[in-house]
């Protein structure tokens, strides 16, 4: 799926800080020459910092000025105020870069001219990205003992601190007595580290610098705390607004940007999900899936419902408001897109996901559960391509996972023959990952004993028999990944259908067992993966007992006779021949 149930999330955390600044790119800083600087004067407190395209900070104008600074020559007034005029990322660069070149140079960080003024969000994320970077980087270095690095990198860590709390003060000059008390605690570690570095570069008894970098590791602990706990607080503060404007908005294009802007917040990690949770944005975007007039916009707040739900208070939210029933109603209405049905589905694969334990205590879902099943088979029928028959299938797998009874309810509708018609269908069945859905339907489904009939009636077993050859089309590890599992679930499927004796005579025929015996011996025809050769082992092992005959005797001693974990050991640890 595209999502991160997400599952998401990952970027490298600061001691004591957070980990939510992956993607970001720094940019290099710099003016955009003597023009536009020229004009840059006309307001008060801008910086010598040009955005991409000619664009600058924007300010309050300087009245009674505008005139007269028009009619100086901007070259020569650019001139007289660089005198007057630091920044402090260009400051930080010029003092602590050191003169020999280090392996590391390269990755220096430097934020770029900054974001839009009037984008607080964008401003946080880029210098809390540069900043939990810098922190993990010194901590690395701190590892190393290589002082002169930790100290330059204290310096650039101090200046990009205050950039933020000056930047992101100037967009928010109202500041909570909370917030400013962190402020104020963050810069006093961030002088206390560059104070204490530059103390150990002038220190050359090894046990007093020992001593030191105890002093320095636990300075950079609480900086990392401090700075987190800022930055949770600032990111709170602007996803409160975001709500709050999708709540009270009833213009369609309002919501469509600030609903936007909350989907791209979700993709930055979990800890800005739960905030979003936390902070009502569930509650926020379920009353836009409920208003017919924003109709057109159900797709994407769906979507952002997805991500959000990837935490446990997003699922809480869910069930408090009614989630549950309002995406019943949405599936089961088709005078709504299947873009919209699709999206539905993918939040209630997000929110039965067997992977988040939180999501097993869902109660309303039971009681919509059978109409749920019921359309995302429907949708399964009806997808016009692969990533919608991908997102309904997987609301179907993980429903399975969540309750037995889902797996009666899909044996009544029809559903292996929906599902192994759609195997044939390139058009929605394209990919290993669909696959990996539709295998982990029919391995859940195959504990039924009625199960069996319609496998063979549909001639399942010939398409199982497929599965267990599944290869990835290119060098992909995900994809390599999806045909493990597929290999896997196959042989989980064909295992519990064999209790049935027809089934296991007609894999026989299909020479299943050949196949399983190629996958327990081969390493490479299972990418090597121990999960698939205790399937392929259970499997053959349950049709041995039905078809002894279409067993070799060395077949048999070897990966029959034994007990389970002998022929593991000695299938694991076979080299392959090349003669």
């Amino acid at each position: 799926m595209r999502r991160p149930p997400g599952n998401g999330e990952a970027a490298s955390k600061a001691p004591g800080g957070c980990g939510l600044w992956g993607r970001q790119e720094p940019r290099r800083l710099g003016c955009a020459g003597p023009d536009c600087c020229g004009q840059a004067l006309l307001h008060i407190g801008i910086n010598m910092m040009a955005l991409p395209g000619g664009h600058h900070l924007d300010s309050i104008p300087l009245p009674g000025q505008q005139l007269h600074l028009m009619q100086v020559d901007s070259v020569q007034r650019w001139m007289e105020d660089l005198k007057l005029m630091t920044e402090c990322e260009c400051m930080c660069v010029l003092q602590a870069k050191p003169i020999s070149l280090e392996e590391d140079m390269q990755g220096d960080l430097i934020l770029a001219g900054g974001p839009n003024p009037g984008d607080p969000l964008q401003l946080l994320l880029k210098r809390g990205w540069v900043i939990s970077t810098e922190l993990r980087r010194i901590g690395q270095k701190l590892a190393q003992d290589r002082w002169a690095r930790v100290h330059s990198m204290s310096v650039r860590l101090t200046c990009h601190a205050r950039s933020m709390v000056s930047e992101y003060s100037a967009v928010n000059r109202s500041s909570s007595q909370e917030m400013s008390q962190i402020e104020k605690l963050l810069m006093e570690k961030c002088s206390e580290l560059s104070a204490v570095t530059e103390r150990c570069l002038q220190v050359e008894n090894e046990h007093v610098l020992k001593s030191m970098k105890a002093c320095v590791s636990e300075t950079l602990s609480t900086l990392g705390q401090h700075f987190g706990q800022l930055l949770e607080l600032a990111l709170t503060r602007e996803v409160q607004a975001l709500v709050r404007k999708i709540d009270a908005s009833d213009n369609i294009y309002t919501t469509e940007s600030t609903t936007g802007n909350l989907f791209s917040l979700t993709q930055e990690g979990a800890p800005l999900c739960r905030i979003i949770a936390k902070e009502g944005g569930v509650v926020a975007l379920f009353k836009v899936c409920r208003q017919d007039s924003f109709r057109c916009l159900y797709p994407q707040a769906l979507r952002t419902l997805a991500s959000i739900c990837c935490v446990e208070e997003g699922v809480h939210q869910l069930e408090e408001v009614d989630g549950i029933l309002c995406l019943a109603d949405i599936l089961t209405d088709n005078s709504h897109p299947e873009a919209t049905r699709a999206e539905a589905a993918a939040v209630v694969a997000q929110v039965t996901s067997p992977h988040l334990p939180f999501t097993q205590h869902l109660s309303s879902f039971l009681e919509s559960m059978e109409e749920i099943v019921t359309a995302l088979i429907k949708l399964c029928q009806e997808a016009s391509s692969g990533e919608v028959f991908l997102l309904a299938s997987a609301a179907l797998a993980n429903i399975t996972f969540f309750d037995t009874m889902a797996c009666e309810m899909l044996l009544q509708l029809n559903a292996i023959r929906v599902l192994l018609e759609a195997c044939s269908d390139k058009q929605r069945v394209d990919t290993p990952y669909t696959r990996d859905q539709i295998v982990t339907i029919l391995a859940n489904m195959s504990v039924l004993e009625q199960c069996a009939s319609d496998i063979i009636q549909e001639n399942g077993v010939q398409l199982i028999m497929g599965m267990l050859s599944e290869k990835p089309r290119s060098g992909n590890p995900a994809e390599a990944a999806a045909c493990e599992r597929v290999q896997q679930k196959a042989a989980v499927t064909l295992a519990r259908l064999s209790r049935d004796p027809d089934v296991a005579r007609e894999a026989v025929r299909l020479s299943c067992m050949s196949r399983l015996i190629e996958l327990c011996r081969s390493p490479s025809e299972r990418n090597s993966s121990d999960a698939v050769l205790v399937a392929c082992l259970a499997a053959l092992r349950r049709l041995a007992g039905v078809c002894p005959e279409g067993l070799q005797d060395s077949d048999f001693q070897q990966l029959v006779q034994p007990r389970l974990v002998d022929s593991f050991l000695l299938c694991s640890n076979m080299e392959e021949s090349f003669v």
